[in-house]
């Protein structure tokens, strides 16, 4: 039996904090038993309290990343997180059309904190030509309210949204349901062919969850990378980030999720 690591890639933004960004996804690779590369959109100064400023790459530095690991790696599976700007995605969409690596998008456009994290004009370039490209989409309602046009308030308007974005798009969404003021989560992943299904978990409010969809992203696309279905991929991504919540790391006096919980 070969003993050959699968490989998963990141197309993200750097997190200096560590929580979120390409070091979370990193780090949910590691724990999800596959080899992480990565290739830099931008970098940014920022701690769990917010982003100070982003420093945006060269798209073409970007596409000499993306050739250099594909030249060598064999990639089972990529995510994408914080690409900023048009020329960015632009870039990551031709790469990955040429590719055709299974592809997680985490479609990142605003903090918690409040910093804008995908400039306006970029919205409908991700909308037009990186969202038709992947295998699944990870909004927040936030993020669902920006694809859509309206923020579901409750489970059974995200299995809608759900619906009518993977209609729209052709590819599967996990429409995430931590913004909903509920102690039980729900996030409902909604096929084109019309399959729903809803992931359960409990809220932990002692956890800050800086970086929770990043973590998830990754470990979707981690679990792809093996050879997982899409279902199973996803059911294994959501148990590895409420175990990574439960867990928690105490840092400062805070906690965080904790990267790698304890098997």
């Amino acid at each position: 039996m070969s003993d050959e690591k699968a490989v998963a890639l990141t197309i993200a933004t750097s997190d200096s904090g560590g929580g979120a960004g390409v070091q979370a996804d990193l780090k949910a690779f590691a724990a999800n038993g596959v080899y992480g590369v990565s290739a830099f959109a931008a970098l940014t100064a920022q701690n769990p309290d917010g982003v100070s400023a982003i420093h945006e790459l060269p798209a073409d530095f970007l596409r000499a990343q993306l050739d250099q690991l594909r030249a060598y790696y064999c990639i089972g599976a990529a995510k994408t997180g914080m690409l900023f700007s048009e020329p960015l995605i632009r870039e990551t969409a031709d790469f990955i059309r040429e590719t055709r690596i299974p592809l997680v998008v985490d479609p990142v456009m605003v903090a918690t904190s409040g910093a804008t994290l995908l400039q306006p004009e970029a919205i409908e370039t991700l909308k037009n030509t990186l969202l038709p490209l992947a295998t699944l989409v990870t909004p927040n309602l936030d993020e669902t309210a920006v694809l859509l046009g309206e923020r579901p308030g409750c489970v059974e308007a995200m299995e809608e949204a759900g619906h009518a974005l993977s209609i729209a798009y052709g590819v599967a969404f996990l429409i995430k349901g931590g913004h909903l003021e509920t102690d039980q989560l729900v996030d409902v992943l909604v096929t084109p062919e019309g399959e729903v299904q809803r992931f359960l978990s409990t809220r932990n409010p002692d956890i800050n969850t800086h970086g929770s969809g990043c973590i998830l992203s990754a470990a979707i696309a981690a679990g792809l990378s093996k050879g997982q279905s899409l279902p199973e991929a996803v059911a294994h991504g959501h148990a590895y980030l409420q175990a990574a919540i439960d867990a928690g790391l105490n840092i400062g006096g805070t906690h965080f999720i904790q990267h790698f919980p304890a098997k």
